[in-house]
């Protein structure tokens, strides 16, 4: 689905817990996430420190977002 987006000339962050599929299946910008059962965070954590985990990943995908790419680009940091 992200490929059929794109190329409708939308572009699209997939954010994901394990790169190698999103890799697989075609993906442009590609975000790691967490972990699998809490993609976007980590319920231990406190409150404060999951805000500021999730506006880290979204600022990554925003980055993601407003970068030109032709080909594949896992955005880490």
């Amino acid at each position: 689905m992200v490929k059929e987006i794109e190329r409708a000339g939308i572009p699209v962050v997939h954010m994901c817990t394990i790169v190698p599929i999103s890799l697989t299946v075609g993906a442009n910008r590609i975000v790691p996430t967490i972990a699998i059962p809490h993609p976007l965070g980590n319920p231990a954590l406190s409150l404060e420190e999951e805000r500021d985990i999730r506006r880290t990943l979204l600022t990554r995908a925003l980055k993601a977002l407003e970068t030109e790419v032709t080909e594949q680009t896992v955005f880490e940091k």
